[in-house]
């Protein structure tokens, strides 16, 4: 009789009729076995050769990249910070999803588990070699990890196919010894995949070990003496509400948004700034060249184009860093020029018009500090962008270094080719902090809070309106300048049951914040924030 061949070695796999068959099962946890395996090893390959980021984080990247505007603005409003997180799992799952697929491939056939690892491994080749920063040493991570699994495949099946002509001829004559067939089967099959696991799981952990990288940029951080200062909250800045948030935010925090999947782990001796473009001269600056210039600080507060109305995306530091309109002076901007394009390590883009970082007295800066401490990784450091009264997507790049002096007309940048706007200063703003939606307090008198902030104009009067009745004027806490936020308190007399509460601002140039609702798409929300809560007897 003929041989029946599948799998890579040729041997024979038998069914109910004759042939021993494993379970399904069995064939795709060897897939994702032999899938988990690959991706030790790639990212083996990619920690030995301080690659930043691994073919499923670049994979990540490339959806960051390609996703419409809208739909990444609905995953942060959604899942804040957790964002990544979540495309990095959902990218995982998907995987876990093909390699078991290949497995049950396997069973019948030799190439087709072939085809679908080659097929992953040619999405990890494109993301790697389609990013900012590609070299052809990106490609080794894939390449080992796709090889690793195909083998291991192979490896794993073998003993699921096991018998040949000769053992498909004994068990038709006696059908007794397939369920002993089938034991030494998954018996070989499970001492096999332990080997697999275990060696996988060297391999991954010596590539954690060989991939110190953040580590050791995070103790270069640690490590680092700037002259820079960390002074307390000023005097009278924060009013005294239980529930409303810190005047001064901690580092740890302060609201977090940026495309990277894995945020660049940069030495501070590697990095460097390029100034170039319409300019007379280029400048070229080493992170010790930067921190041995003049050093500026001051409180700015940031918040992101993506918080909607009462949102949480807004933070207030204390900065310390380089003025940029020093740098653009000693680099010659040349007439025409009305805008520059900074591009982070990672390759994001934003565009920043130029006639705001040379304003007198608008603080943008090349940052270096935050609350008195080097940049946190994961906010930029060595080197970030801080402009005051511009929403982060036009000014704030995190781990710049490239700033091309050009004109609006002559790039588009990456949130504007998503459909954006352009410019986009920061609006006039408050929100309630205390109470929330929701919340019972007790009636009688109640102090109520929260924070306003229009930066660059900074805000000269909070209004609140409960229930419907006119505005009226809060309390505010004192600022240091205007580019920081300033909190508000008000004292209220409530009867027992449901309430509605409003808040607006009035800017120092008496600019009332407008009640005109507008989604965070594409330059920011308006509105008036409202929280609605009920006063209990205590």
């Amino acid at each position: 009789m003929p041989t029946r061949r599948v799998g890579f070695t040729g041997r024979s796999c038998l069914s109910k009729d004759g042939w021993v068959s494993a379970p399904r099962g069995i064939w795709s946890a060897a897939g994702v076995l032999a899938g988990l395996a690959g991706l030790a090893v790639s990212h083996a390959a990619t920690m030995a050769l301080t690659l930043r980021v691994s073919p499923p984080v670049a994979v990540a990247e490339l959806v960051v990249q390609y996703v419409p505007g809208v739909l990444a603005e609905k995953a942060i409003a959604i899942l804040g910070h957790w964002d990544k997180p979540v495309l990095v799992l959902i990218i995982f799952l998907l995987l876990v999803a093909c390699w078991a697929y290949a497995g049950t491939l396997a069973a019948r056939s030799w190439w087709q588990p072939i085809i679908v690892f080659a097929v992953l491994g040619g999405i990890g080749l494109y993301a790697a070699m389609t990013r900012f920063d590609a070299r052809a040493v990106d490609t080794l991570p894939v390449a080992a990890g796709t090889v690793t699994s195909i083998v291991v495949l192979s490896f794993l099946t073998d003993p699921l196919r096991v018998a040949h002509e000769d053992d498909a001829r004994r068990a038709r004559e006696d059908t007794e010894r397939i369920p002993e067939q089938r034991r030494h089967t998954r018996r070989t099959f499970l001492v096999r995949a332990s080997v697999v696991a275990v060696l996988a799981g060297a391999v991954g952990s010596f590539g954690e070990r060989l991939g110190r990288r953040r580590r050791h940029v995070e103790m270069s951080r640690r490590l680092l003496k700037l002259p820079i200062s960390d002074p307390a909250t000023p005097a009278g800045a924060r009013v005294d509400v239980e529930g409303i948030s810190r005047w001064k935010t901690p580092n740890e925090r302060f609201y977090l948004i940026h495309t990277a999947i894995a945020a660049p782990a940069i030495e501070p001796s590697e990095w460097n700034l390029r100034i170039h473009g319409m300019v007379d001269r280029e400048v070229n600056l080493t992170y010790q060249a930067l921190i041995d210039r003049e050093i500026t600080e001051d409180w700015i507060t940031l918040n992101c184009v993506s918080n909607p109305v009462g949102g949480p995306l807004i933070g207030n530091a204390w900065w310390s860093g380089v003025r940029l309109d020093a740098l653009l002076a000693e680099a010659g901007v040349r007439p025409g020029a009305d805008a520059v394009l900074q591009t982070s390590w990672d390759g994001w883009t934003c565009g920043t018009p130029i006639d705001v970082l040379t304003e007198t007295g608008r603080n943008a800066m090349l940052a270096i500090a935050m609350n008195g401490q080097p940049l946190p990784i994961d906010h930029g450091f060595p080197v970030r962008t801080i402009v005051p009264g511009l929403y982060g997507f036009v000014s704030a790049c995190k781990w710049v270094t490239d700033i091309e002096v050009s004109r609006f007309e002559d790039f588009t940048a990456y949130w504007t080719d998503k459909g954006w706007s352009e410019r986009a200063p920061v609006k006039i703003a408050s929100r309630i902090e205390s109470p929330r939606g929701g919340d019972e307090v007790p009636a009688g008198r109640v102090r109520v809070g929260g924070s306003a902030w229009a930066q660059s104009v900074g805000i000269r009067a909070v209004e609140y309106s409960l229930d419907g009745a006119g505005w009226r004027e809060a309390e505010l806490g004192t600022v240091p300048n205007n580019d920081t936020w300033r909190q508000w308190v008000a004292t209220l007399h409530l009867d027992e049951g449901d309430h509605r509460l409003r808040v607006r601002a009035v800017g120092a140039d008496g600019q009332v914040q407008t009640g005109v609702e507008q989604d965070v798409r594409p330059d920011g929300a308006t509105g008036w924030h409202e929280v609605e809560f009920s006063a209990t007897q205590a």
